[in-house]
């Protein structure tokens, strides 16, 4: 961890007046607060919606749709025509259900689940016309997808089979999903095709069979291929990293596939075309006809499939009819309805219904039943009827130059009934970063106006949608062009006598809270305070911590961000993350983190916390224990924005709610964390330390050589695995002296698989490794300054691992060099190892002997020692080996607990034969 100046920030803090008082001090009221409307109840903004997310059964014969359900927002059915009052719930999860969907033959609803936000999602499928058990309140829900820590993909409902679904799994490999069909009434599933090539999506025909991949070449760029008979064959179509190409949705004739790409010098922005799969030729269809945006989304018929429209998202949405029956509805819609942007969100299968969302800027919406054939249309429901929406504040597309002179797209939010100057802002930063702010109803936007604030919501350079050259400018420039484009909206608003330049706060969420840090840091003279959301505080921990599942696009983080195992990119990531800046900071931080989040692990928010704290700098904490990338949880959501905008309020000046529930109040005490127990600095030391600490020496003369035999048991959920292996280790002659080579031979159910290691003779750093199972081989040769190999499995995949200092080799490598290190009690030394495969990292552990035992196994008793492996790089993977306590050393027993994302579980390997 970077060491805070300390005479610097002593000289600054005297400058401003006071130590204790110099970044703390409570703005005054703002003036204009008089003139605000009401102040509103934050449950109106951020509590459960009454009625949310309604969808129609393919037969028209039911609805479903969102409403709480003691207190957790759950789903609900209804007969079509029935009331509202007269719906029974289908679910009764104690976390909010974050989606669902019908199954084509209308007998199931299917809704998808994780564990406290770990977005491990599993398939659950209800009987829509099962009644509850005796003694419960819902028809038992069953999960089609029941293995721990795996991520579900959903990747077609098709209409030849309506009783299945396709979806992919990652329980094999962590990093890549298999594509499984499940019978939804009985939960079986069957093994389609079997993900060995590195494949990041899958494309599903019309009848259900497997048609079209795509993935992630080696240079970053996108390629669709075709697949035949379950085999993925040749490559249809490509485009390089700077590009964007990929299937949308099959055609009705199921021969061709709806495709968008803007590939070529020519095309800037995203346009849709007709791909014909057997030859991959392209008929273009349509792009922008404003030339303004990318295309954004499509309209499909469920009863033929035809394409009925177009979306396009400039400053606000526009639609393009291309169907003559869509054109006079859509005609007749705007007549009928009040003012606001109209949305088909859900058909039957005949499209006769469909359920037609209409929306504004000040009004979260309304959701009306439309009967297609009748021309008729009748309100269903307001999601938040009790919203004023006389009271909301206009959302303004506006735009302004950025330094260099690129136009940067923005929303304006400014409180309703105050004239436009001084105004206190906050700037609202979205995530991704590749994403966008869109126009149109935001509970925060207004819960802010209404607080007294403006909100500055910037589309900032690499956001998308704004075309490719919109995209790439924001190319390795997080903290820099992409900050500036932030922080020159500010003056801008600024300059135009709008806002108030000593009251502006900067907020946002995932990149969003990565730019408020930015902001903080980089800018320190520009914002009072910031709200960071789940924000990453260093770029480098935060690509080493990327979900295994997004391993398949791996290449493309690095390409638009930095590449870590580079010197130049190590350099440019270390410069942009705001951890390495904490000195700078010259304002009140409140961070919000939810503790399982997979996307920006708690530890990014522990490191500034700390950081901050050791440099004497106001700040705040909240840490949800049930929550993820997000607060999904009713309570924690309320009392979230509780503090929030206690926190505006001190620092900007403007109003808030005193009031709040017993349950929300109690919650916030909960995940309100005393800064003071944080603890991440000395892991950050230790870390640090490991990444350069010259490595334990091991001797090759205290390892046993000869022939080995092991059995290893996986339990997982209750299930278990028998593998088998034979180990061999041999000193040999090579033409650099002598040489280690262990060799490993190993056999289960899954098949056999056999992995050779060659190390140096003296020093027992690796040298060279094969790994062979099936037709998969990976090649790694180990150098001074990187290592270097490829993976075959279908697709070349190179292994290029950068080394600031040198490593040990993983697994039986590994084994090796402990069984030669001088054991003792007390014993503890820093190891660095490398691990190839999808995962291509250097691991840091702590080698440590936790005592001395008498240890039985099948080929006898031994006196051992108990070694621990513990990582101090937070990615797991700890383990216990018991050795032989003699030279020559053995491995007689190792356990340890298999990551979440291989299903978790335990494994426990003991010595059944040695010596041979």
């Amino acid at each position: 961890m970077k060491t805070i100046p300390f005479t610097r920030l002593l000289v600054a803090l005297l400058a401003l007046g006071s130590i204790g008082a110099a970044l703390a001090n409570p703005a005054s009221a703002l003036s204009y607060l008089d003139e605000l409307p009401p102040l509103l109840d934050r449950q109106l903004f951020f509590d459960d919606p009454e009625i949310s997310g309604a969808q129609i059964s393919p037969d028209g014969k039911h609805l479903t749709f969102m409403r709480p359900y003691e207190g957790v927002r759950n789903i609900w059915i209804k007969g079509i025509d029935e009331d509202f009052d007269d719906a029974r719930p289908l679910t009764d999860d104690d976390r909010p259900v974050p989606g669902y969907f019908w199954s084509r033959d209308s007998e199931y609803v299917l809704y998808v689940q994780d564990k406290g936000g770990n977005e491990n999602f599993n398939v659950w499928a209800v009987d829509a016309d099962a009644e509850p058990a005796e003694g419960e309140s819902v028809p038992a829900a069953r999960n089609l997808t029941d293995i721990d820590g795996v991520r579900a993909q959903i990747y077609s409902l098709p209409k030849s089979t309506p009783g299945e679904i396709i979806v992919g799994l990652n329980d094999r490999d962590p990093a890549l999903h298999d594509v499984y069909r499940v019978d939804i009434e009985s939960g079986e599933r069957d093994l389609l095709i079997e993900n060995t090539q590195n494949i990041a999506g899958w494309g599903v025909g019309l009848e259900g069979t497997v048609r079209l991949a795509v993935r992630q070449t080696e240079d970053g760029g996108t390629e669709t291929l075709r697949v035949r008979d379950g085999e993925v064959g040749e490559t249809l179509y490509s485009c390089s990293w700077q590009e964007t190409c990929g299937p949308n949705r099959f055609h009705a004739d199921n021969d061709r596939v709806w495709f968008q790409t803007n590939k070529g010098e020519e095309n800037n922005l995203v346009g849709l075309y007709l791909m014909d799969i057997e030859t991959g030729e392209l008929e273009f269809v349509e792009r922008d006809p404003e030339g303004e945006v990318d295309f954004s989304g499509a309209v499909y018929s469920n009863a033929t499939d035809e394409l009925l429209a177009t979306v396009y998202v400039g400053d606000k949405p526009r639609i393009y009819p291309k169907a003559e029956r869509f054109e006079r509805a859509l005609a007749f819609l705007r007549e009928q309805l009040p003012e606001g942007e109209i949305g088909l969100r859900s058909l039957t299968a005949d499209d006769s219904l469909a359920l037609v969302s209409l929306s504004r800027d000040v009004d979260p919406g309304t959701t009306y039943l439309f009967n297609w054939e009748e021309m008729e249309v009748r309100e269903l429901y307001r999601s938040r009827p009790e919203l004023p929406v006389e009271h909301m504040a206009e959302m303004t597309p506006i735009r302004y130059a950025a330094r260099d002179g690129l136009e940067i797209p923005a929303y304006l939010t400014t409180p309703k009934g105050v004239e436009g100057e001084k105004l206190a802002l906050v700037a609202l930063i979205h995530g991704g970063p590749w994403a966008r702010d869109t126009w149109g109803y935001s509970s925060l936007a207004q819960f802010l106006a209404n607080r007294g604030y403006a909100v500055l919501q910037p589309n900032f350079r690499g956001s998308t949608g704004y075309g490719k050259a919109f995209l790439n400018a924001g190319n390795k420039e997080w903290g820099d062009a992409m900050q500036d484009d932030i922080t020159d909206g500010v003056n801008h608003l600024v300059e135009r006598g709008l806002v108030d330049p000593e009251r502006v706060c900067i907020m946002g969420g995932s990149y969003g809270g990565y730019a408020t840090l930015a902001g903080m840091t980089f800018t320190p003279d520009l914002y009072a305070c910031g709200v960071d959301i789940v924000g990453p505080s260093n770029l480098i921990t935060l690509l080493n911590s990327i979900p295994p599942y997004w391993g398949p696009i791996r290449k493309i983080f690095t390409l638009r961000m930095g590449d870590p195992s580079t010197e130049e990119g190590r350099a440019q990531l270390e410069r942009q993350s705001p951890l390495n800046h904490v000195d700078q900071i010259a304002a009140p931080l409140l961070v919000i983190q939810g503790a399982n989040d997979p996307r920006v692990k708690q530890a990014e928010s522990d490191q500034i916390v700390v950081a901050m704290r050791e440099a004497g700098l106001p700040i705040e904490y909240i840490v949800a224990p049930d929550e993820g990338h997000g607060f999904r949880g009713r309570d924690n959501r309320l009392a979230m924005f509780a503090r929030t905008e206690e926190f505006l309020a001190t620092h900007l000046g403007g109003r808030h709610q005193d009031s709040m529930e017993e349950a929300v109040a109690a919650r916030l005490a909960e995940i309100t964390v005393d800064v003071d127990s944080v603890a991440v600095e000395d892991l950050a030391d230790e870390l640090d330390a490991a990444r350069t600490l010259p490595l334990p020496n091991s001797d090759a003369e205290s390892i046993a050589t000869g022939s080995f035999a092991y059995s290893t048991t996986l339990n997982i959920r209750g299930n278990e695995l028998e593998m088998e292996a034979e180990r061999k280790i041999v000193m040999e002659d090579g033409d650099d002296g002598k040489m280690m080579v262990i060799t490993s031979d190993t056999r289960s159910a899954m098949g056999a698989a056999s992995d050779q290691i060659v190390l140096d003779g003296n020093t027992l750093r690796p040298v060279s490794r094969k790994i062979a199972q099936g037709p998969a081989v990976i090649d790694v040769e180990y150098g001074a300054r990187k290592v270097t190999g490829t993976i075959q499995a279908g697709q070349e995949i190179p292994i290029d691992i950068e080394l600031d200092a040198p490593v040990y080799g993983s697994e039986a490598a590994l084994e090796a060099v402990i069984l030669g290190l001088p054991l003792a009690e007390g014993y503890s030394a820093p190891v660095r190892i490398a691990e190839v495969g999808m995962q291509q990292r250097v691991r840091y552990f702590t080698i440590s002997v936790a005592g001395r035992e008498s240890v039985e196994v099948p080929a006898g008793e031994y006196d051992a020692w108990k070694v621990d492996l513990e990582a101090i790089d937070g990615e797991g993977g700890d383990l216990t080996l018991w050795v032989s306590a003699e030279p020559p050393r053995m491995v007689l027993r190792a356990a340890g607990h298999l990551p979440a994302q291989m299903g978790g579980g335990e494994y426990r390997t003991e010595l059944t034969r040695a010596g041979e």
